[in-house]
């Protein structure tokens, strides 16, 4: 924060007005200590414009004016949280149990439903990341469902691999045949083509199993964006609802 503060009177990035190499250094490490240390620590947030103010516009910066960055380069919270998970990672291959709560806490605000103003502007920022990249779809959910629909087979036998050891509440259809059909209604949901409404689409067999499933396995940017990769979670979150 008090680098970043030598240069805040020009802009918010590490150079100032200009978005360098030094920003593009320091944002894997900056996105990191974002979504783990607040659950590693109560109180220690480095988006707090109190404490840190410089550095929660630098975040904004990076959010806001970069479309690249926040559209496909940018790892989501919930993909760092998960290293957390991971023996090795300090926690000796079991992560203490104030963390896990922690981490579904954070989890739980990051599936719910985006605001009508929040939603305009990341569609605006998508549209600017699309300008130049014909081959996106129109919306990150649509790209998500693109995605999705690109690596079916690759899908298919993950979750048949993982079936017999995945958590119960979130293993998709086994049977080739259900799988298929409800990642053809995740799909549709997720390109929005006048599906919004899910209210029936529950019944539809592993549609929300399916979204679970993909939210749970999911390593944002390796996979896909973090918006196509948050529209999968908050589908995942309403069809379970």
């Amino acid at each position: 924060d008090e680098l970043l503060g030598q240069t805040s009177a020009s802009g918010p990035f590490f150079c100032g007005d200009t978005f360098t190499a030094a920003d593009v250094a320091w944002a894997p490490f900056l996105e990191r200590y974002r979504a783990q240390l607040p659950c590693l620590h109560d109180g220690l947030s480095p988006y707090d414009a109190k404490l840190y103010p410089h550095l929660t516009a630098w975040y904004d910066a990076m959010d806001t004016q970069i479309p690249a960055y926040a559209c496909r380069v940018k790892g989501d919270s919930s993909s760092w949280r998960k290293v957390l998970m991971m023996a090795g990672f300090g926690n000796a291959g079991s992560t203490p149990t104030v963390v896990v709560d922690r981490m579904k806490e954070a989890d739980a605000v990051e599936r719910l439903p985006l605001s009508p103003e929040e939603e305009e502007r990341q569609q605006a920022l998508w549209d600017e990341y699309a300008l130049t990249r014909p081959f996106l779809a129109a919306t990150p959910g649509a790209e998500a469902a693109a995605i999705m629909t690109r690596n079916r087979d690759a899908i298919v036998a993950d979750v048949l691999k993982r079936s017999s050891f995945t958590k119960r509440d979130i293993v998709p259809p086994n049977d080739e045949k259900e799988l298929d059909e409800a990642m053809r209604w995740l799909a549709c949901l997720l390109i929005g083509n006048g599906l919004g409404d899910t209210e029936g689409i529950q019944n539809i067999v592993g549609v929300g199993k399916l979204a679970s499933f993909l939210d749970d396995r999911m390593c944002v940017p390796r996979d896909m964006g973090a918006m196509s990769a948050a529209a999968i979670k908050r589908l995942a979150f309403q069809l379970s609802s």
